[in-house]
């Protein structure tokens, strides 16, 4: 909802007041901006009534134009004259002192700022944590190329324990530790823990399934490496304050391969113990770790109710404070999300979110299907406010993950434990590509006790596969899976929640235009740099398919939309930011994407009426609205596209469909902005903002409003009247994500035909069968897919020359 508030103009001095707006959480009055390739949120920490908050830019281990702010309860913007910027995500509440560190400041009890030199601790400040043998007195800095330092929190003075990588030299990576791009630093057992989730070569920055990151711990003296693999967060009960109980307290680490998430807990009698979870988006995938940002947990209850909320791979998960390996019950799946987020905190009776919104560099998200599009003039994120039970309330928790994957096993070793619990679809795709028969058996942990039984059992031949399904009675917190003879399998599992939204779109879209409707207030958006703070809007009208002369407008932090005189900026934004041609290309039967690796996609048809509107080149088909991932638009359906080194179009999620014309779309001071406007029927909509003169309109608001569009709807298939050759497989069609599925398979010989049906439930794994049928002569083979059927890619083999249509409809 919008709403107008008195506020104080973002500096120290008071000012006049002025009311300014916000819509869907966010304010656009408290974006920050800086003069680098990035501008994501750091840390977002309440201390001395206040909300203080970090940005960073990309890899600046010595300082940059980022600042520290303080925010008001009133909601004024303060920028706090010590900052001195840099790569910061850190942050601690040292309790004996009552300091809050974030970044390289501390800040005390009455909102004074401390500041720490880059010249006295270099490097990209990624954690803080309590000392292990002085916590009253010294607290732990850790950087992203590991630099660790002892900090005392009375005078500020710094001991140097490893030297930082960059050093005052810049760009480097570190050898103590493999892997590269620190992430999370905590301490409590005796240790200090650190992660990191990147790996330092050329092979890192296109390949997503290579060994990366590292889960490391040191005793004082000597570095001890954990676990292998891409690990974020690490935290504990305690979470910024350090634990309560260092010597007993468990020690939480997220992550993530190739396969799934990964949760560890180190607890003091046991050591680490490692659990997997699924993946509801990939986008946070890639070997160099640049794709995750900072995922957290982190208690947004009250002293008397604590509330842990995880963020990992774009899912909201409910996370239980007694987490330990001897009780690991709890952990359950809430909702999906689409913001990139940094930091969390509760605050004032809400929660708000530092998010990583709109970057300058795009880094190595570039793709044809966007053109020679450019990013925003100038980086820029925001936070967002929502209420508490928002983070239940977004997008279907539908995800899927692998304990095994295309990978030998040996006999009656048992998989890592993979979460069991929070789903009412469950199934689990099973290939053995060994060379003998082999039987699989599936335990589950039936509270999270760490007390295993039996649950169902399967037998596949060399070379077969299978789907198996559980029912709701069958429970369990945790399962796991064993083979009873050394073999090659896969073992993947894929969870869904019913979907609970129609088709229809929430009527805070209304005044987008729908694609029956010939006159259309369109636009190009590009948010302006060299420090104007505004969105460029090069607004036109549409007839049909056919634009008039261009006229330039600016969209302010008051959304207040107005005309400027500006030719160069009007015929920058036409010429940079024109929609591109031809690349996807729309078929009769779906519509055909080939990637920048060459392969081949086909995705459902929408409303007719898109196939013109997209072949005209009136409809923006790609564009990053949320920091290194795209967000698609293709004949009516949004989608999230992670960037090719996160396995692009082959991990594709889509979000919802619609009906609407949507002409450009992008990021502004943390706002998702649309253009595609019917200004009559956006009438008292306060998200569709026209100008004075009505001749320019866009629509904003958070990407996250995208879900309540409407679930994603379509039809189409990879064949439709087409001449196949034997043994031939069609293009991968989507169809993971979508409600109720059907198929029709016909073809025109005069014989009988058997058609193989294919699924790739993982994206980059092996393709199963999942059913053979043989359709005789002018006979149509139809069939509903059941309810709990989740896979991501389905294709089709004739065994004979023949012409087919493979129909598949998504209500």
């Amino acid at each position: 909802m919008a709403s107008l508030l008195l506020l104080s103009s973002c500096n120290e001095e008071a000012s006049t007041a002025k009311p300014l707006p916000q819509l869907s959480g966010i304010y656009p009055h408290l974006a920050y901006y800086n003069q680098e390739g990035e501008c994501g949120t750091g840390a977002v920490v309440p201390w001395a009534d206040r909300l203080w908050v970090i940005t960073y830019g990309p890899h600046l281990p010595n300082g940059s134009s980022d600042q520290l702010y303080e925010i008001t309860p009133d909601l004024e913007q303060i920028v706090r004259k010590e900052s001195i910027g840099g790569t910061p995500a850190n942050r601690m509440i040292h309790p004996e002192s009552q300091q809050l560190f974030i970044g390289p400041y501390a800040i005390d009890q009455q909102g004074q700022v401390r500041t720490i030199p880059y010249q006295q601790m270099p490097g990209r400040h990624t954690g803080n944590a309590l000392h292990l043998e002085q916590p009253e007195d010294k607290i732990y800095y850790g950087t992203m190329e590991e630099g660790f330092y002892e900090v005392d929190v009375h005078s500020l003075e710094v001991k140097e324990l490893y030297e930082d990588a960059n050093g005052l030299k810049g760009d480097q990576y570190s050898t103590l530790l493999p892997g590269a791009h620190g992430k999370g630093l905590y301490s409590g057992q005796g240790v200090l823990v650190y992660s990191n989730n990147g790996e330092p070569s050329e092979e890192a920055l296109k390949q997503f399934d290579i060994p990366s990151g590292v889960l490391a711990e040191w005793n004082g003296k000597d570095w001890k490496t954990v676990r292998r693999a891409q690990f974020v967060e690490v935290t504990g009960p305690g979470g910024i304050y350090g634990n309560e109980n260092p010597e007993t307290d468990p020690i939480w680490a997220t992550g993530w391969d190739h396969k799934s998430v990964l949760l560890g807990t180190r607890d003091a009698d046991t050591g680490w113990s490692f659990y997997r979870l699924p993946k509801a988006s990939h986008s946070y995938d890639g070997a160099h770790g640049w794709n995750t940002e900072w995922p957290r947990i982190r208690d947004v209850g009250t002293k008397d109710q604590p509330d842990y909320l995880m963020t990992m791979h774009g899912m909201f998960w409910r996370f239980p404070k007694t987490f330990t390996a001897g009780n690991s019950a709890g952990v359950r799946p809430r909702s999906a999300y689409l913001k990139v987020i940094g930091d969390f905190a509760r605050w004032k009776s809400q929660l708000v979110f530092g998010c990583d919104d709109s970057a300058k560099k795009e880094f190595l998200n570039k793709r044809k299907v966007k053109g020679g599009i450019e990013g925003p003039g100038q980086s820029n994120s925001n936070l967002w406010f929502t209420d508490f039970d928002t983070p239940d309330q977004l997008g279907p928790n539908t995800a899927a993950g692998a304990v095994w994957l295309d990978e030998p096993v040996a006999a009656n070793i048992t998989s890592e434990p993979f979460l069991f619990a929070g789903w009412p679809k469950r199934s689990c795709w099973l290939h053995n590509a060994g060379n003998e028969a082999t039987t699989f058996t599936f335990e589950t942990d039936a509270d999270g006790t760490g007390q295993w039984q039996p649950l169902i059992s399967h037998t596949l031949k060399p070379g077969e596969n299978t789907r198996v399904t559980f029912d709701r009675n069958q429970s369990g917190e945790w399962i796991r899976v064993k083979a009873d003879r050394a073999t090659m399998v896969t073992a993947h599992f894929y969870y869904a929640d019913e979907e609970e939204r129609s088709t229809q779109a929430a009527t805070m879209f209304e005044g987008l235009a729908t694609t029956d409707q010939s006159k259309v207030l369109g636009g190009l958006l590009y948010g302006l740099g060299d420090n104007r703070k505004s969105l460029g809007v090069a607004a036109t009208n549409f007839s049909g398919t056919q634009a008039d002369d261009y006229r330039y407008y600016e969209l302010n932090e008051k959304l207040e939309l107005q005309p400027k005189e500006d030719p160069k900026t009007l015929d920058f934004i036409t010429g940079q930011f024109a929609i591109p041609q031809n690349v996807v290309t729309v078929e009769e039967s779906s519509v055909l994407v080939v990637d920048d690796s060459g392969r081949r996609w086909r995705f459902p048809l929408g409303d007719p009426r898109f196939s013109e509107l997209t072949n005209a080149g009136v409809l923006r088909i790609a564009r990053e609205v949320a920091t290194e991932r795209d967000l698609l638009n293709l004949h009516g359906t949004f989608y999230e596209l992670p960037a090719e080194n996160a396995d692009g179009f082959a991990k594709v999620r889509p979000v919802a469909s619609h009906p609407f014309r949507i002409h450009d779309y992008a990021s502004y001071r943390g706002l998702l902005v649309m253009t595609g406007i019917d200004p009559a029927a956006g009438k008292g909509n306060e998200h569709v903002i026209v100008s004075d003169d009505e001749q320019a309109a866009v629509w904003a608001g958070a990407i996250d409003d995208l879900w309540k569009l409407g679930k994603p709807t379509g039809q189409g298939g990879p064949w439709k009247n087409t001449a196949v050759q034997a043994d031939e497989p069609s293009d991968p069609y989507l169809i993971g994500f979508y409600d109720r599925r059907s198929l029709e398979l016909s073809h025109q010989s005069a014989e009988p035909v058997t058609f193989t049906i294919e699924v790739e439930p993982i994206g980059h794994g092996p393709w199963m069968e999942y059913q053979q049928v043989t359709v005789p002569p002018g006979e149509a083979y139809t069939h509903p897919f059941p309810a709990d059927f989740q896979a991501r890619w389905i294709r089709f083999v004739a065994d004979q020359n023949t012409s087919v249509t493979a129909f598949l409809e998504y209500k």
